[in-house]
């Protein structure tokens, strides 16, 4: 929850009964389901202290250890899949069910760790309106006046109240990296990528932590606008 933001992230556990019906209407839209893909890690030779690592955010979520254990049961932990680029955030071996308003379903979304103290779904925009969600462009956190969701586990099911977004293109920054670009923590910058699909993204958030690897991240629908894989050259800029 952001400073100032004195909304709740209320969850509400469906019975049985609630959940049978809800997978009933899925199946009866005839739903195929299409797996996220995950995060690409893709190594730019950058000119500053750190090398600029540019990243494919796939669809995921972060979920409070309470909600861990209504998903997966009493006394769940999360399973280490693999690492992720920054020390002490990985992929688990968890993954849930999001269904939209629609009654569309899209399986298997991954749960990232560790635990968090909000739950929150990520998505991009055309998971967004296959599901019927209007998503907010928002900052990981932010979550005053977000859509929710339902998700499904082995062991129960969640309404969430809130905490359904796209986030915001944002790149992570320790104090030496935002020294060499000139840069504060919520400045902006460009993203220029140079390729087949070459595309300049604006309105990079900067986002400061001491013990951050220098990291962009972008999604889905962005990874692939500019055929991420196909890159030649990016630059950060003012």
């Amino acid at each position: 929850m952001v400073a100032g933001d004195t909304s709740e992230n209320k969850t509400t556990r469906l019975g049985r009964l609630e959940v049978e019906g809800l997978v009933r209407r899925v199946l009866q839209d005839r739903y195929v389901g299409h797996a996220g893909r995950e995060a690409l890690n893709f190594p730019v030779a950058g000119e500053g202290p750190n090398p600029l690592v540019v990243n494919v955010s796939a669809r995921h979520i972060h979920v409070t250890q309470s909600d861990l254990e209504v998903l997966f049961g009493a006394g769940s932990q999360l399973t280490k899949l693999r690492d992720l680029y920054q020390d002490g955030e990985f992929a688990t071996e968890q993954v849930v069910n999001i269904v939209g308003p629609r009654n569309r379903m899209i399986p298997g979304v991954r749960i990232l760790g560790p635990t968090r103290p909000y739950t929150q779904v990520e998505l991009c925009y055309t998971d967004g309106i296959f599901l019927g969600i209007d998503l907010p462009l928002r900052i990981s956190g932010n979550h005053g006046g977000t859509p929710g969701c339902v998700l499904v586990g082995p062991a129960g099911a969640l309404a969430l109240s809130q905490g359904v977004i796209r986030a915001e293109r944002h790149v992570h920054m320790n104090d030496a990296d935002m020294a060499h670009y000139g840069v504060v923590d919520g400045d902006t910058m460009r993203l220029n990528i140079e390729g087949p699909c070459g595309v300049t993204f604006e309105r990079l958030k900067v986002r400061q932590h001491p013990r951050v690897r220098l990291e962009v991240h972008i999604d889905t629908d962005e990874g692939n606008a500019c055929n991420l894989a196909t890159a030649k050259r990016m630059e950060l800029m003012r």
